[in-house]
């Protein structure tokens, strides 16, 4: 009788049985408790750790030029720029200004906040830089400014850049600046309490973030297909 009860020789080409071991909800709630606890008690060394792989490492030095970087313009940037200055690394400072529409010409807003900034900030006399605003923005400034220090024969500079978009400045510079010849070196504008303190905000945490998503954006997408054009 317990012969007849068994499946046929023949379906086994048909059919299979399998054994699945599947973890259960008690399990899937622990391991998810644990994450969530171990990330909350060390959310301070998180925190550093994130805001480290944003920052390049400041290298300030002699050099023939201070660049100012003025996409969104920060008085801090121009303050550091007038210590670089006052403390000998460069007697020229250049800022990026963008360009009025498809002239040659720089637009008067941002030319007037530009000389704004330099002025409280006691910088002196600059060198404005025309600069496109096309996508990717960073890659095709670099580019302009390129053009510009070559026509100067500037063949090394100091970027001064806001703390936490320092790494993706940096990383941009030196494929196009670096990859022509300059010396590029890097001088991150240091606020006492954004390393620490960017989670304890939501402006905070949105910078960081935006700015660890455009770093791997450039790194693994743009630099590597793109040249300036």
């Amino acid at each position: 009788m317990g012969r007849f009860s068994e499946s046929p020789h023949w379906t086994r080409h048909i059919f299979y049985r399998s054994e699945r071991t599947r973890t259960t909800w008690k399990f899937r709630v622990a391991i998810v408790a644990t994450m969530l606890l171990a990330s909350w008690l060390t959310r301070d060394w998180l925190s550093l750790v994130i805001a480290d792989s944003l920052i390049c490492d400041a290298n300030a030095a002699p050099s023939d030029a201070i660049l100012v970087e003025n996409f969104d313009p920060s008085y801090l940037t121009f303050e550091t720029a007038t210590r670089l200055r006052n403390a000998g690394v460069a007697s020229r400072v250049l800022v990026p200004v963008a360009r009025s529409g498809d002239d040659d010409g720089v637009s008067r807003v941002s030319l007037g906040v530009t000389q704004l900034m330099a002025d409280i900030a006691h910088l002196g006399s600059i060198e404005i830089v025309p600069i496109r605003e096309v996508e990717p923005i960073s890659l095709n400034a670099a580019g302009d400014i390129l053009r510009f220090m070559e026509r100067e024969r500037i063949r090394s500079v100091v970027v001064v850049t806001p703390l936490l978009r320092s790494r993706r400045s940096a990383l941009v510079y030196e494929a196009t600046l670096g990859a022509a010849g300059i010396a590029v070196r890097c001088e991150p504008v240091r606020d006492g309490s954004e390393k620490q303190d960017w989670t304890r905000t939501w402006h905070g945490v949105q910078n960081a973030s935006e700015q660890w998503v455009k770093l791997q954006y450039y790194r693994f997408y743009v630099l590597p297909s793109k040249t300036p054009s």
